[in-house]
């Protein structure tokens, strides 16, 4: 009986008729427990016509075991493995035991098992509309919740619906982030009356009622189970009511009421059923009878209507009775459980569940077990299974007998919480492996593990002290280690993050001996050239990076190509830094990689929006949202925010100051580790860009709160022109100084010409368009179509005043044209004045933001440009082969194309 829903029950009612007309959503049904959610979404699942549904639930003795939800879940569509690409199938198999695994050690087919997953779900909603339904999913084991959620935000487009059921308070928790979702709260009065006399066997006065009605609050559980546990007398009025009804004190405790009252072998049989994971009778029937329980506990379970069986399975009357009664069982009376149910586990083959509870039988190390359990971790790990890999880990490391195994098996674990996107358990647990290790290398492999989660979610300066203590203890042993971490904390110090520790990172390790080991010479290099910045000398560093640039042809070190890019903008290298920021992105798609596309994705923003890359710029951004979102990594979302943000503020575009709040909320709730600097400097340009025709002064402030010197490099010739509109002389001395000195030690092409844009900013009459006119010479030799526009603009202006109206339209049309392939309103704006008050007139050029394609089709379009075909640009991106599909007839539809082939011939940086 549902009664009091139809508010929910319409809610989810919607979500499915979307989806059966092919925009697939999801709805997240919360509540505390006993509240109705189970039955709510039964409901729900049984009224559902047309459609394929699908069922899962999270156990609460499962979540050691990766992926066992999902498998659940996608048990009858497994006949389609063959119809994946042989990748993902290949994943899915391994990670389901469906195949002798042979997973990578990096832990990326984590995703591949994602997409297998969800071309499952949209290969079989193209015949039959699919619901699926996830019940108690707080207690989803981590890989499935991952893998379901990630699912949750890639259906849009599918006719597939997915409804959540979590309970609200448990000490797991299920976060759903932001899919919608309601609290189911307590039944209405008339409801909650029909409830509960619906299962009185009594005549309950209306005194009576009220009572329990106000004690129940609208728990449909409680209704349902308080009459159960009053006497007749009780229920009639003809005795009073118990001081504190069991449901109203403790959900629980009308359970334990009942398991208390149930003789010895059966409150064993139902330890066993609790402290079992599979749902097999035959399993718990087994363990009884090795505990000596057998047939006469199972029954006295059943009569004491606490556990249901039906043919083969077994389930509890509630979820709360498992977790109550495992609770309430002594820890010898679990341990016993759990090692009878591993005996019969490993009997019947299923060798992980039998070595957890073999585990779980355990109070004392013991190494057999604890290598059971790295066995499985290591398994877990190469498919993916993260938080199982960690989980078992960590176990096996208190099973272990000595210190150096448990410090290795914490490392391990720590580094797969990692992976997990869980920095606070991985820091917890590297902590702990720290003072148990002895051996170097072991050493030196949990300190960087260490200053990598400072690095991106601590200190900087922290992880800088870390990786240099590290990098000395090492380098004795492991020179290659060495050099490493060194490279990696100096380029932090180019960050500003120095911890002020006494040791010089040249020192740590001789120079590179073997000029043929392209490795060495690389990393040696850029440590040298990362050090030479440090110092402040331009050329050495300079220097040093191009010899490391030549030595880093195909090297694909994943510490190299984070490294190599950063390294490239320092020296204002833009060719360098997009190249090499296009092979980071490229091999982290290449290996499914999520953490280090969104590295490439967020790091290359600046060096796209500085090279006139805009597209590329919002495209990268905006899949950058989507996948920080479907991995649930929040912080990772604040850089691209910012950088849209500027985007925004060059374009002129409405909604700056409502869109910069809801930056710096999403900064300051998600820290962002060492990219926290830049987010602010970012901020802070895009305030100054915003400001600036209205208020030179204001906007010269925020120009002078950009810490970094790259990133005030960057924003060079908003400072020069702001501050000269704000009479500032010194200001654009001070910065047309620095940029020349930067010009004359790099070499780069941009920063002469911003140096010779200052010096004309300074200058009067022929010498200031001498200036001028050097600068548009250097632009021409660089990268940077934004800045020679504004260049052009300037000088334009400048001849314009000195009433050398024809001699400046030249200058400006040029203006006029970059700014309007830009989509810069503002300074098109300017420019058209300008030419107008030159005696020329411009034509309004129609707004290319009309009917442009939006960041996902660019995406998609650029990629099968690349001769991918949907299937691989699906992989790529992380979504369906058939939402892939959905973009490209929009873009075909957008450029009045009808074939790939007419793709082909479109430039997509001109649309």
């Amino acid at each position: 009986m549902l009664l009091g829903r139809d508010t929910e029950l319409g809610l989810a009612r919607e979500v499915i008729d979307r989806a059966r007309d092919g925009h697939g959503g999801a709805f997240v049904l919360h509540g505390e427990a006993g509240v109705g959610k189970s039955a709510l979404l039964a409901a729900v699942a049984d009224a559902t016509d047309g459609f394929t549904v699908l069922r899962t639930q999270g156990i609460e003795s499962e979540a050691p075991l990766a992926f066992a939800a999902l498998h659940r879940l996608l048990l009858p569509l497994l006949d389609r493995l063959d119809e994946l690409p042989e990748p993902q199938a290949k994943a899915l198999r391994g990670v389901f035991g469906l195949a002798e695994w042979s997973g990578s050690a990096t832990g990326n087919e984590r995703f591949l098992v994602f997409l297998a997953a969800l071309g499952l779900l949209v290969g079989a909603a193209e015949e039959v509309p699919v619901l699926c339904v996830i019940d108690d999913a707080h207690w989803l084991d981590d890989a499935s919740a991952a893998a379901l959620l990630f699912i949750a935000r890639r259906v849009q487009v599918e006719p597939v619906a997915m409804l959540f059921g979590a309970r609200d308070g448990d000490a797991r928790r299920f976060d759903p982030g932001e899919l919608p979702g309601r609290r189911l709260a307590g039944l209405d009065d008339e409801s909650a009356e029909k409830l509960l006399l619906a299962h009185a066997n009594a005549v309950v006065p209306a005194s009576v009622r009220e009572q329990l009605l106000r004690r129940a609050e609208g728990n449909p559980l409680a209704l349902v189970e308080i009459p159960a546990a009053l006497s007749a007398p009780q229920l009639e009025g003809e005795a009073l009511l118990p001081a504190h009804l069991p449901l109203t004190d403790g959900i629980e405790r009308v359970f334990l009421d009942r398991y208390d009252r149930v003789p010895a072998e059966g409150r064993m049989y139902l330890v066993i059923a609790a402290a079992d994971d599979s749902g097999d009778t035959h399993v718990v029937d087994g363990a009884a009878r090795h505990l000596g329980t057998g047939d006469e506990g199972r029954e006295l379970a059943e009569q004491s209507g606490l556990l249901q069986v039906s043919g083969g399975a077994l389930r509890m009357r509630h979820p709360l009775v498992r977790s109550a009664i495992y609770a309430a069982a002594s820890r010898v009376e679990r341990r016993r459980a759990h090692a009878a149910l591993a005996e019969v586990l490993g009997a019947h083959g299923d060798h992980d569940r039998a070595a957890w509870h073999q585990a779980a039988g355990l109070d004392h190390p013991d190494e057999a077990t604890a290598a059971l359990l790295e066995s499985i971790a290591s398994r877990s790990q190469a498919g993916g299974g993260h938080e199982s890999a960690s989980a078992a880990w960590e176990r096996a490391s208190e099973l272990s007998a000595r210190q150096e195994d448990a410090a290795r098996r914490l490392y391990a674990a720590a580094a797969a919480a990692w992976m997990a996107g869980q920095p606070d358990r991985s820091r917890t647990l590297a902590q702990m492996a720290r003072p148990r290790a002895e051996e170097p290398i072991l050493v030196a492999d949990i300190d960087k593990l260490r200053a990598i989660a400072e690095m991106n979610f601590g200190s900087a300066r922290v992880s800088h002290g870390i990786l240099l203590r590290a990098a000395r203890d090492v380098a004795p042993v492991d020179p290659g280690r060495a050099r490493e971490m060194a490279m990696i904390a100096t380029a932090l110090v180019v960050f500003g993050a120095d911890s002020g520790i006494a040791i010089h990172p040249l020192t740590l390790v001789p120079p590179v001996a073997d000029e043929d080991n392209a490795h060495d010479v690389c990393f040696g290099a850029l440590l040298t050239a990362m050090q030479r910045l440090v110092e402040g000398d331009l050329a050495s560093g300079t220097a040093e990076f191009r010899r490391a640039l030549a030595a880093a042809e195909g090297l694909r070190f994943p510490d190299l190509l984070t490294n190599i890019p950063i390294a490239a903008v320092q020296v204002g290298d833009d060719s360098a830094a997009l190249r090499w920021h296009d092979i980071e992105l490229d091999e982290a798609r290449q290996n499914a990689s999520p953490f280090h596309i969104l590295h490439a994705l967020t790091r290359r923003s600046l060096p796209d929006l500085v090279t006139g890359r805009w597209t590329d710029l919002a495209s990268a951004a905006s899949e950058a949202l989507n996948l920080a979102e479907a991995t649930s990594q929040p912080n990772q979302k604040t850089f691209p925010l910012a950088a849209l943000l500027l985007l925004s503020a060059f374009r002129g575009e409405d909604g700056f100051d409502r869109d910069l709040r809801e930056v710096e909320r999403h900064a300051i709730d998600h820290p962002a580790g060492i990219l926290d600097a830049g987010i602010q400097d970012v901020l802070a340009w895009a305030r100054a860009v915003h400001l600036a025709p209205a208020n030179a002064d204001e906007a010269l402030h925020h120009l002078t709160r950009i810490s970094h010197p790259q990133n005030a490099r960057a924003a060079v010739l908003d400072r020069l022109e702001t501050a000269a509109r704000a009479g500032r002389r010194d200001i654009v001395q001070a910065a047309t100084d620095d940029i020349a000195a930067y010009a004359a030690g790099t070499g780069a092409a941009w920063a002469a010409a911003a140096a010779e844009h200052g010096r004309a900013l300074l200058a009067e009459g022929g010498e200031a368009e001498r200036h001028f006119l050097s600068a548009l010479e250097h632009h021409d030799r660089g990268m940077r179509p934004f800045n020679r526009a504004r260049t052009a603009l300037a000088l334009g202006e400048f001849l314009r005043r000195a009433r050398r109206r024809v001699d400046s339209r030249e200058h400006l049309r040029s203006a006029l044209v970059t700014f309007e392939e830009l989509g810069a309103r503002p300074w098109a704006e300017r420019a058209r004045d300008e030419l107008r008050a030159s005696g020329e007139s411009s034509r309004r050029r129609e707004d290319r933001a009309a009917n442009p394609l939006t960041p996902q089709e660019q995406q998609v379009a650029r990629l099968v440009q690349q001769g991918l075909p949907n299937r691989d640009v699906a992989a790529r991106l992380f979504v369906s082969p058939r939402t892939v599909d959905f973009h490209l007839r929009n873009v075909f539809t957008k450029l009045g194309i009808s074939s790939r082939g007419g793709l082909l011939q479109v430039d997509l940086d001109a649309v």
